[in-house]
């Protein structure tokens, strides 16, 4: 009499299980209502000039202040 094998897929980490099932039950690709276009244009066109129109109003003092907390941000971080 043969045995049939096991299955060789990996094991899931109790983690991944988890967010497997979470992720079958928020599962709400219809409840979402649509964006409003107006809304999206009017997010978009601030995306769009908002680094211009802050590096403009800046002074170069106030940049190289915001430049020197940056720097020391990513220094901390190594």
């Amino acid at each position: 009499m043969l045995v049939p094998k096991r299955s060789s897929k990996p094991k899931k980490d109790v983690n991944q299980i988890a967010a497997s099932i979470l992720a079958q039950v928020t599962q709400t690709t219809e409840d979402q209502p649509a964006k409003n276009p107006a809304a999206v244009a009017l997010g978009r066109l601030g995306g769009i000039k908002g680094g211009k129109a802050r590096a403009a109003s800046l002074s170069p003092a106030k940049r190289a202040q915001i430049a020197k907390k940056a720097a020391a941000a990513r220094w901390k971080k190594s």
